[in-house]
């Protein structure tokens, strides 16, 4: 399958388990980072920063590496882009 002239891969099933153990380790990370600092973030936030953390993990797994030039940057964006939006508007409808 391609998108924007970018060939993507089906990552295995190990893959996006590895991917997604990386992405809950960043995100402990970075939360952990962040409260030591005394800049805690609040639920919404912390659940924004994992999703991205999240696609940012397995994107590469896709084949879509942002250090690949302007189309794979471009491609990341835009998706992220996307799951951020729909993450707000479900979020707004929650709360």
């Amino acid at each position: 399958m391609k998108i924007l002239g970018i060939e993507l891969k089906q990552p295995t099933f190990n893959e996006l388990t590895a991917s997604a153990v990386m992405a809950a380790g960043l995100w402990l990370a970075c939360v952990a980072l962040l409260n030591a600092s005394h800049q805690p973030l609040d639920r919404a936030e912390a659940g924004g920063a994992l999703l991205m953390i999240f696609w940012g993990c397995v994107g590469a797994r896709l084949g879509i590496r942002i250090d690949r030039g302007a189309r794979h940057l471009a491609l990341n964006l835009l998706v992220g882009g996307a799951l951020l939006g729909i993450y707000h508007a479900i979020v707004t409808v929650v709360s």
